[in-house]
């Protein structure tokens, strides 16, 4: 089963104020001095090598397709499709954006909902979490599938 990262870029800027502002929100910036990567970038990286895995989706600030696009292409990503919000409506919406869109890529998606302006500093414990809930899913999926064909 393909998996398609949705990664939820959208953000106010005002946590970080003065560092972060509206124009360009903690997600796009370079926090950490371990590499040169933006905490977008970041989030594709952590999960690049996962087996079966698709272009992401990504969410945004109309504002800020610019700054998507140019940050994804920097470290060789081309999202499947950057859903522009004109304003942000939360998590919700924008997951539900989303996983209508993936519908276009696979009939029957796995998404990885993945938020771009978090540091997970142990990224081994965060794949294997990954894995695990891939696993449990693919599990899931083929049981119910097999249930369905099974009462027909």
């Amino acid at each position: 089963m393909q998996v398609i990262p949705i990664i939820l870029a959208g953000g106010s800027g005002t946590r970080l104020w003065p560092l972060s502002r509206k124009s360009f929100p903690k997600q796009f910036l370079h926090l950490t001095d371990e590499d040169n990567f933006t905490l977008l970038q970041k989030t594709y990286k952590r999960i690049e090598n996962l087996d079966d895995i698709l272009r992401p989706i990504v969410i945004c600030n109309e504002e800020h397709r610019f700054i998507v696009a140019e940050q994804m292409r920097e470290i060789g990503v081309k999202p499947s499709a950057i859903i522009l919000e004109k304003e942000g409506r939360n998590t919700c919406p924008a997951i539900s954006l989303a996983a209508l869109k993936s519908l276009e890529l696979d009939p029957n998606p796995l998404l990885l909902i993945l938020s771009s302006d978090h540091l997970i500093l142990n990224n081994k414990n965060f794949l294997r979490s990954i894995n695990s809930a891939i696993y449990l899913a693919c599990l899931l999926y083929t049981s119910d599938a097999a249930d369905e064909r099974s009462s027909v």
